[in-house]
């Protein structure tokens, strides 16, 4: 299972020079590090296929090049070391332009992602569920069109998304088109929403997917930090492996080769008892928890109510009271110590995580 995530500006040439190029890398690769399995680009012009060329070059992590309406784009993004290439044969051109396109990609050997969107089918189905046909059926129709071209190219090196912003929809395409295919999927919600709403709303169509054996990669879309993709991907992963007795269908990526499960971060949410203020706790520390190569629990509480008693089996905890913060594991205080500020907090705590 692949998580992955679309980087949320357009990339230049001068964004992978000098420092703002040496950030950028980093970021990537923190992005690899949390779980993140390939990274996607939208590709809007020529100029910008060759800043995704040139950072093909840089990063281990598998680049995927989004291409709509000018072909010429997607032949030149396949010149570099690209991992995936994502097209909607439908608005790159007539059928010599799709021709161009499969026969570079099969020759190179790169997969493509044919994308079908609720939004965005073509005028002949909207006709037909102007006269009765579900949306979910047109979402099929449509990738079968897609791919009966492919197929007549002799080119199978693809996959496929039907995503929709509608819940219900998304679901029912992916389990009919599931009914005819065993070509990978790719799943997810389009224009899922903000990070309290988009999550619920990928949450609500990843775990009946994933929980019947649906979908080979997932993003779950969210106007929100690329960070916060990946964390929540990998949550509703362990959420749908709580849920199935085949885990193995749900490891992540080579992620789960290195880490297991990796961390799980249990944070209480805080209230009138609070000593630790368990939100900026988390906001400070997670993307560095979620990149640990430890199969472990971590606990951030807000108070002696809630830990060590209710986090007695994490293997390490954080929770204060007054001027001093506790540290625990297995449930056991380890240390009580007076702190002035949040960088004497980090600096315990880090201690302690250093030993696990």
């Amino acid at each position: 299972m692949v998580i992955q995530t679309m980087w949320k500006d357009r990339l230049s040439l001068a964004d992978l020079k000098g420092e703002a190029g040496k950030v950028l890398l980093r970021r990537i690769k923190i992005l690899e590090t949390i779980g993140c399995g390939l990274l996607r680009f939208a590709v809007p012009a020529p100029e910008d296929a060759e800043a995704i060329g040139e950072l093909a070059y840089r990063v281990s992590l598998p680049i995927c090049a989004d291409i709509h309406f000018d072909y010429k784009i997607a032949l030149r993004c396949l010149d570099f070391p690209i991992a995936k290439l994502r097209i909607n044969p439908g608005n790159i051109g007539n059928r010599r332009r799709v021709e161009k396109v499969v026969s570079k990609a099969a020759a190179r050997n790169i997969p493509i992602r044919i994308g079908v969107n609720a939004g965005s089918l073509p005028g002949h189905l909207q006709e037909k569920m102007n006269k009765g046909l579900n949306r979910a059926e047109a979402m099929v129709l449509a990738a079968q069109e897609e791919l009966a071209l492919f197929e007549e190219l002799k080119f199978v090196n693809t996959t496929l998304s039907m995503k929709a912003s509608g819940i219900t929809d998304t679901i029912r395409a992916n389990r009919l088109f599931r009914t005819v295919s065993d070509i990978p999927l790719h799943i997810g919600v389009t224009e899922a929403g903000p990070l309290v709403s988009g999550t619920v709303r990928n949450t609500a169509v990843l775990l009946p997917l994933l929980s019947e054996g649906i979908g080979d990669t997932l993003r779950v879309s969210l106007s929100d930090t690329m960070e916060n993709e990946i964390i929540a991907g990998r949550e509703i992963l362990n959420a749908a492996r709580d849920m199935v007795s085949i885990p193995e269908r749900f490891s992540i990526n080579r992620f789960e080769d290195r880490f297991g499960n990796g961390v799980l971060l249990i944070s209480c949410p805080r209230c009138g008892r609070a000593c630790f203020d368990t939100i900026n706790f988390v906001e400070r520390w997670k993307t560095r928890l979620y990149s640990l190569d430890k199969n472990c629990t971590i606990a951030v509480m807000g108070c002696a109510v809630n830990g060590p008693g209710e986090a007695k089996d994490a293997d390490l905890g954080v929770t204060g009271a007054g001027n001093s913060i506790m540290i625990f594991k297995q449930g056991k205080v380890i240390k009580t110590i007076r702190v002035k500020n949040d960088v004497e907090i980090d600096r315990y705590f880090e201690e302690e995580l250093k030993k696990l």
